[in-house]
């Protein structure tokens, strides 16, 4: 005889089979020593506390310092040259030639040092007048760029070169610069950290946590300082007064950004 079941009793069966299923999968899982969380809020709890420490492990704060520092310029980069016009190329060049020959001589004898004597440019264009497609002239540029390295007497040299040239001279301008920036720099590097560690060090006091040390460090590239100054009063030949030069002072800035790690 068949027996059957009302849907009351296969939906009591089936949790019965269902729940032996559970106990079974439980009872396994303890033999081979694996624990499941209790409950899902001790899950949730445990994932927070995991965040916690890994947060307070890796805290960390990044500043920029900066340090200035201030220096007397100790030498001057001269743009010169000699412009000469004449009727064909040839003669316009031959006295241009000359006239830079003579600027050249006068300097490398008031001590400057042919190595600090560079040709920076050369050109040759036609003059025309009117509406004539026929040039009237050329004209012929030569461009020196010289270093000046005692500054006491840059001023005379300057006139002196000047003079040599005659009205042929052309001076487009000058700048100071300083020679040599290591000590200059190392003293902003240290200004500039000392800086950065005041900084973390007042973020950190404001945060109730206390500084931990530096993870990472890098410096923006320092930029090199260029003073021009107006261009320089070309001395009429024959006058023996000397260009004034006044050096004043030149900053040196560094930035670097450091990263601390937090206590």
């Amino acid at each position: 005889m068949a027996v059957q079941f009302s849907p009351a009793q296969r939906a009591a069966a089936a949790g019965v089979a269902s729940a032996g299923l559970l106990i079974a999968a439980f009872a396994l899982g303890v033999g081979q020593g694996s624990a499941a969380p209790a409950s899902a809020s001790d899950a949730a709890g445990n994932a927070a506390l995991t965040a916690a420490t890994s947060g307070a492990g890796t805290a960390r704060i990044t500043v920029t310092g900066t340090g200035d520092v201030s220096g007397v310029p100790n030498q001057l980069s001269l743009s010169m040259g000699v412009q000469t016009s004449a009727g064909s190329v040839a003669t316009a060049l031959r006295q241009a030639n000359a006239a830079a020959r003579s600027v050249t001589a006068v300097l490398r004898r008031g001590g400057v040092a042919t190595s600090d004597i560079q040709t920076s440019g050369l050109s040759i264009y036609p003059n025309y007048s009117g509406s004539s497609g026929v040039p009237s002239g050329y004209q012929v540029s030569e461009q020196l760029t010289i270093t000046l390295r005692r500054l006491s007497v840059a001023g005379g040299q300057i006139s002196a070169a000047a003079r040599a040239g005659g009205n042929a001279t052309t001076i487009d301008g000058v700048s100071l610069n300083l020679s040599d920036t290591s000590t200059l720099l190392a003293s902003a590097r240290g200004k500039a950290m000392a800086d950065a560690k005041a900084k973390a060090a007042a973020y950190a006091h404001a945060l109730g946590r206390p500084l931990g040390p530096v993870i990472s460090m890098s410096e923006a590239a320092p930029a090199q300082p260029f003073q021009p100054l107006p261009e320089a009063a070309v001395p009429a030949p024959g006058r023996a007064s000397s260009v004034p030069v006044h050096p004043g002072t030149q900053q040196l800035s560094v930035t670097v950004t450091v990263v601390f790690a937090l206590g």
